[in-house]
């Protein structure tokens, strides 16, 4: 059989490099039932298209056909529930189709024990549990590795994988954000002990969350790891001085790094304004937070 592969964000952001983890599985499946695989082109003929669409943000391809077998939390007609059959889940990735790629990316665990209303997760994924061992994700020609999972620090299996790679040669990156008010001194040690491809990432999407940061911020100090080292991410609501108050109390740790994400949930209903917009791309994302406080600068561009 011929398959045709559509990444809806490899499509639509062009630079795009960040492998899918789910159309890697499905060409892996394919591949070993000796079918052809390869990247969806609108004007060829295939007997299965698969297409993955991560944000729902992203567009639709207008061209893609009726039948194309679609997932991801990005179609809004799909189901939460929808996943991978079991076999080819459990496989590992065809790394092949993004030969740009040279690390690794897996999870370790899936789900979340929290349930945020702004989050996916805990409807698509459920309580948290083991998923992989660290060897299972690891690629034999890369040092390199990129964690998805969703909430690593509450699970001990999870903190037990981060433990077992601080005796390893690999770098990694937990690249959702860690709960911070899950840092204790003994968690503290095992993030200063692994090697980190650049940031340690952790999440500050509300106000009760700042004094966590803090507080895992200087425990990490305590073991070598500097606030530069930090990479927080900051959940912008339409309560834009909630978002506000947290920049200004967090960029006190010296070259801390803050990245703004607008809240945005389609399936309801949820999209941001441009308040939040400016907030996220231009106030923090282009630096201006670091000279100057969110009402300085709408001041001076006249938002208000």
């Amino acid at each position: 059989m011929r398959i045709g592969l559509h990444d809806a964000e490899k499509e639509h952001f062009r630079k795009k490099t960040f492998p899918n983890f789910a159309l890697m599985k499905i060409s892996a499946y394919h591949k070993a039932q000796g079918d052809l695989v390869e990247w969806w082109d609108p004007i060829e003929k295939y007997d299965l298209i698969y297409s993955s669409k991560v944000f729902d943000f992203t567009p639709e391809n207008p061209y893609l056909p009726i039948t194309a077998i679609r997932g991801g939390t990005g179609y809004k007609n799909i189901p939460m529930s929808h996943k991978l059959p079991q076999e080819i889940d459990n496989l590992y990735p065809d790394y092949s189709m993004y030969p740009e790629c040279d690390y690794a990316i897996g999870y370790l665990t899936r789900g979340c024990p929290n349930k945020c209303s702004w989050c996916y997760v805990p409807e698509k994924e459920g309580e948290i549990k083991p998923y992989r061992h660290w060897r299972e994700v690891i690629r034999p020609e890369s040092k390199k590795l990129i964690l998805m999972d969703n909430n690593i620090l509450a699970s001990e299996y999870g903190i037990g994988q981060l433990e077992r790679m601080t005796r390893t040669g690999y770098k990694i990156d937990l690249n959702q954000g860690m709960d911070a008010r899950l840092v204790n001194d003994q968690i503290a040690e095992i993030l200063a002990r692994l090697k980190w491809i650049r940031f340690i990432r952790f999440s500050c999407d509300q106000t009760s969350q700042i004094p966590a940061i803090l507080n895992a911020a200087e425990l990490l100090l305590k073991y070598g790891v500097r606030p530069y080292r930090l990479f927080i991410y900051l959940l912008v609501k339409r309560e834009i001085n909630d978002a506000a108050f947290r920049v200004e109390k967090l960029k006190h740790l010296k070259a801390i790094n803050l990245y703004a994400q607008p809240e945005r949930n389609e399936r309801k209903g949820i999209i941001p304004d441009s308040m939040q917009m400016e907030f996220a791309q231009r106030y923090v994302y282009g630096g201006c937070y670091r000279k100057e406080t969110w009402e300085e600068y709408a001041a001076r561009k006249n938002l208000f």
